[in-house]
């Protein structure tokens, strides 16, 4: 038998007075055949509950109750055609029913089936049910659907109410068809203020202004008076500097029209005058409004902020507080951003109490400004905890804990905070996988750096320049300058970021010209040089001994490339002369130049000291050295070893003297070696290593075969002024121990590369030579200066470090 869907809805009143609706389908030619009995039952067989219930009310009540208020199509007198009739139009509601319901899920492949078989059994779709299809078009901008429904309107609808027509425009508007929209707009039967005020905000908000103010004009011909939403809709539109004289005349005419004293048109007006630039007249426009709400109060506070006039903003949001201005979530993250940028501490943690006692601190929206504030106060700590709080951190928030860690020097915890995040169904942004490449590169994990970088491509989430220019310093780094020149020749147009990077990935391996080659090519592309791009280039001339390159490169900034030079570009020029041994010419440059010496200024000037033995020049950089900053060590050391290469104990003896006096000790030296994607890290003589036995035995008999030449007395490792003493930890230092592992660990074929902190010594330089000439083996070190590669007993870095 074949069956029709028909909706009856049977209330089951409980004890608890709640209804339960329920949907039944009954056969059709049941519908012909019902009387009034079975208006109330789905069936004889199956009867409603309503039937059961009303069986069970005492004789009494059903004697006093009345029933005038029943509806007539349920009277006992009601004929099969009226029935029918009113059976139609309550289908017709309950379709309608449905079909919003579709729209508001944003269903509207459903939506679409639904309406033709509405349309094929012709029921009738409700203007209220066309609206809702049209604001989940408008919605979410699929502008094919919108059209579909608008073309069935126009079939079944004759005369369509004016808020279904203006229904209609807003769609094509907010789907960016201004076509559409103007052709809607034109074929309008009636036009109203909110007909007007929807055509012109599109053309506003699409910087079409030339029609937008026709459509204005047009608007007040036909005597249509404007309301605030009509400047409000063109205010918004206007975002920079090039709006400013546009907003200056709708200003104007806001208040010819008599709406100078509007609250919401003077926000907008405010708030316009600081997208476009111009705080003064925000300021004016702000002050002379006598209803002010948060709006406007935050609008003046960006605009301090933008134009970093932090410490007004905070004095407005005093003002706020004791006025009694109800504070949301975007006033505290204005104002937070305000701390930061002054690094205000203290009253970052008044704004945080205030947080507290409002109950926003788990309000993702105010705990993550609060965490990057702690972060750019330098205050981890307080990060951590403001992150706790938040109930439910999004990917800013774990962007914003990660890069702190990373801008505090904690790599390992911004990996390990990384792997918890990857574990959690929390989306992960691009700028914490450049924050990850910048914690891999410092750490030198390639393991870990490579995975990201495959994450990072497989979610497209590789920030276009930063991110890939944050890679190839990574690559760089690992050691791995084919991948860093993989990634930099995938960037189709390389930003001078990306040119800087790339090239001082190869300065830093001291393949200078390599490095020059990218500087020459980088201009022929026209990508101007910034001072960064002259700091690696500069580093690839004192790397490689470049002496007369580095001074036309320094003496050509400003006048060839329009670079201001700073104190870092001569303290490379001072670092490329002591390299290359001409300390005088060093000294005379930081006597010269046109800046205050610093310490790393007199720093490089000890090292090339220490390097060709110049006491003279040595005594006077290291007194400059340990006024501008007493607590590098490195000063010291350098120091104690020039005296001692002279033999004057005495004077070494005071070097240690005042490092003990300022509670002063040397860096622990830590070397570290990747075998099998584990991480092998060791320090001085150290014997936690589940091998040690091994990796000594093998240390031992490389000690035996290598010639041990006894250069200079002691070195940038060891302050110790006892000679036997120098001799036995000349054999246990950090980077002979990795190496040893590596050498027993890694196969014959495969380089080994080792990974330290510090400045490699001269002992162990030469040890990785002979080592590398015995074995046959490639061996790579990367300091904190450069990388050395050795092979067959030469060093890439030809003895000059």
């Amino acid at each position: 038998m074949q069956r029709q869907p028909a909706w009856l809805l049977a209330l089951n009143k409980s004890s608890s007075h709640n209804y339960i609706v329920k949907k039944f389908e009954i056969p059709a030619n049941s519908l012909s055949s019902m009387n009034a009995h079975y208006c109330f039952a789905v069936s004889s067989l199956n009867p409603s509950p309503v039937i059961i219930a009303h069986e069970k009310i005492p004789q009494s009540i059903k004697a006093a109750a009345n029933f005038s208020q029943i509806p007539s199509w349920v009277s006992l007198k009601s004929t099969p055609s009226s029935l029918q009739t009113q059976e139609n139009i309550n289908k017709a509601q309950i379709e309608s029913i449905h079909l919003i319901s579709l729209s508001k899920q944003g269903k509207l492949k459903e939506a679409r089936e639904f309406l033709k078989q509405m349309e094929d059994a012709g029921i009738s779709v409700s203007p209220r049910s066309y609206k809702c299809l049209f604001e989940a078009c408008g919605k979410i901008k699929s502008l094919l659907d919108g059209r579909l429904f608008h073309e069935q309107m126009q079939r079944t609808v004759k005369n369509p109410p004016e808020f279904l027509e203006n229904s209609v425009l807003k769609m094509y508007c907010e789907c960016g068809s201004l076509v559409d929209a103007r052709k809607v707009f034109d074929e309008m039967r009636e036009r109203n203020l909110v007909s007007w005020n929807t055509i012109i905000s599109a053309y506003a908000e699409n910087g079409v202004f030339d029609k937008g103010f026709c459509m204005f004009s047009n608007m007040l011909e036909l005597e249509t008076k404007p309301n605030g939403s009509t400047y409000i809709g063109f205010l918004r539109s206007l975002l920079n500097p090039s709006g400013l004289e546009i907003g200056k005349q709708i200003h104007s005419h806001a208040i010819r029209s008599g709406l100078g004293s509007n609250a919401s048109v003077n926000t907008a007006i405010s708030n316009m005058y600081v997208k476009c630039g111009w705080l003064e007249g925000a300021e004016l426009v702000f002050e002379k409004m006598s209803e002010k709400n948060a709006v406007a109060w935050t609008g003046i506070m960006v605009g301090y902020t933008q134009a970093e006039r932090r410490m007004d903003a905070l004095a407005l949001f005093a003002k706020m507080v004791n006025e009694g201005v109800e504070l949301d979530e975007y006033v505290f993250s204005i104002v937070l951003k305000a701390c930061a940028g002054l690094e205000e501490l203290n009253f970052g943690r008044q704004i945080h109490g205030h947080i507290v006692k409002l109950g926003l601190e788990s309000e993702v929206s105010v705990g993550t400004p609060l965490v990057d504030f702690y972060v750019k106060c330098s205050n981890l700590e307080s990060a951590t905890k403001a992150f706790e709080w938040i109930s439910e951190p999004n990917d800013v928030s774990w962007s914003a804990l990660i890069t702190g860690y990373c801008q505090m020097g904690g790599f390992e915890e911004a990996l390990k905070t990384f792997e918890s995040l990857r574990t959690r169904s929390v989306d992960i942004n691009s700028f914490t996988y450049t924050s990850i490449f910048q914690a891999c590169s410092a750490l030198a994990d390639f393991n870990s750096g490579a995975q990201a970088h495959a994450d990072a491509i497989k979610s497209s989430l590789v920030a276009y320049q930063h991110g890939e220019s944050a890679m190839i310093t990574m690559y760089s780094r690992c050691g791995r300058l084919d991948y860093a020149t993989r990634v930099f020749e995938s960037i189709d147009d390389p930003d001078a970021v990306a040119w800087t990077a790339i090239i001082a990935g190869y300065a830093y391996q001291g393949n200078a010209p390599e490095a020059l080659k990218l500087f020459r090519r980088m201009q022929d592309c026209g990508v101007r040089p910034n001072a960064v791009t002259f700091i690696a280039v500069l580093t690839a001339c004192s790397h490689s001994g470049l002496v007369i390159e580095g001074r036309q490169y320094l003496e050509s900034m400003s006048s060839n490339y329009g670079v201001a030079t700073t104190i870092d570009h001569y303290d490379c020029m001072v670092d490329i002369y002591s390299r290359a041994g001409f300390l005088q010419e060093a000294l005379e440059l930081i006597r010269s130049m046109p800046f205050s010496p610093d310490a790393m200024s007199w720093k490089c000037l000890l090292g090339g000291c220490w390097t060709y033995r110049n006491l003279e020049i040595g005594e006077l950089a290291a007194e400059n050295l340990f006024q501008l900053d007493p607590e590098d060590t490195a000063g010291y050391i350098l120091m104690f070893n020039l005296y001692a290469s002279f033999g004057k104990w005495k004077e070494a003896a005071n070097v240690r003297k005042m490092m003990a006096e300022r509670n002063l000790r040397k860096e622990l030296s830590c070397s570290w070696i990747t075998v099998k994607g584990k991480v092998h890290r060791f320090i001085v003589g150290d014997k936690h290593h589940p091998q040690t036995e091994e990796i000594y035995s093998k240390l031992e008999a490389l000690n035996d075969s290598v010639i041990k030449e006894e250069t200079g007395l002691l070195t940038e490792e060891d302050v110790s002024n006892s000679l036997p003493e120098r001799k036995e930890q000349l054999l246990v230092h950090s980077e002979r121990l990795a190496l040893a592992f590596g050498l027993i660990s890694t196969p014959s074929s495969a380089p080994v590369v080792v990974f330290k902190n510090l400045r490699a010594c001269k002992d162990c330089h030469d040890f990785g030579k002979q080592v590398s000439l015995i074995t046959g083996r490639e061996i790579v070190v990367r300091d904190s200066f450069r990388f050395h590669h050795f092979k067959l007993g030469e060093c890439s870095c030809n003895d000059y470090w």
